[in-house]
């Protein structure tokens, strides 16, 4: 009987120290994941930080075109309201000349 008490404590013994094992090895594991996990999560948002950084760009050079468009424009408005009054000056002259 001693022998056999011997030899079920041992099997205790081994299944303890067998499902400690795969615990820590769960552990090991898990933890390995999660920081593998978190270390790819930076590198992620500066792929998108460098994507929004380029859509910006673009924007900010849209932009600006739109602007030096604007500037033309106005610019060519402006002579032509400048013609306008002249146009309207001459007009006038020549009115007060006749009457």
């Amino acid at each position: 009987m001693t022998l056999a008490a011997g030899a079920e404590e041992l099997g205790v013994l081994v299944g303890a120290v067998g499902a400690a094992g795969f615990f820590g090895l769960m552990i090991v594991i898990v933890w390995q994941v999660a920081a593998t996990w978190r270390d790819r999560m930076p590198a992620a948002r500066e792929g998108q930080y460098k994507e929004l950084a380029t859509r910006y760009a673009r924007l900010l050079e849209d932009t600006v075109e739109l602007q030096r468009r604007t500037v033309e424009e106005q610019r060519q408005t402006l002579d032509e309201l400048t013609r306008s009054r002249l146009a309207v000056g001459s007009m006038e002259k020549m009115m007060r000349e006749i009457e």
